[in-house]
């Protein structure tokens, strides 16, 4: 039983405080039946971490009932994060949920010659000369600028 009571920690997930107070007091009372309840609040208070040990101390002033370390620890525990430990490491699931980097890139233009048009090399190498303002021609259009009389 006493190895039960050395062994125990205090877990925020698993615990609720009012069940782990009167669990451990339940056990230190039955070890030792000469115990005063302060002498127990204070061994209690040892096994629940160094932080909210300091946090539930600084908040009853001595002497206090094991209600009051009890709600005093309730209020820490809901307001903070005191208390709470992390089993999971929170970048293990954004790992898992990664697509994999070529995936994720969109795909890449074709890059081309804007003076000619290939896709075999850039404009700063293009050999050909350079088209300003070329018209492309759809069809011929005879257009002789006389209009033509019919008698």
């Amino acid at each position: 039983m006493e190895n039960a009571f050395v062994n125990a920690t205090f877990n925020s997930e698993k615990d609720k405080p009012l069940t782990l107070f009167f669990k451990k007091k339940d056990r230190l009372s039955s070890l030792h039946p000469d115990i005063s309840d302060t002498m127990i609040n204070m061994k209690i208070l040892r096994k629940c971490g160094g932080e909210l040990e300091h946090a539930i101390k600084s908040r009853c002033v001595e002497p206090c009932s094991t209600e009051d370390y009890i709600n005093a620890m309730e209020d820490i525990i809901n307001r903070t994060e005191i208390g709470k430990t992390w089993t999971k490491n929170p970048m293990e699931s954004k790992l898992v949920s990664k697509i994999p980097r070529e995936e994720r890139r969109p795909e890449k233009p074709v890059l081309k010659c804007h003076k000619c048009g290939s896709t075999s090399h850039l404009a700063n190498t293009c050999t050909k000369k350079t088209k300003i303002n070329e018209v492309q021609v759809i069809g011929e259009i005879q257009c002789t600028g006389e209009k033509e009389e019919s008698d």
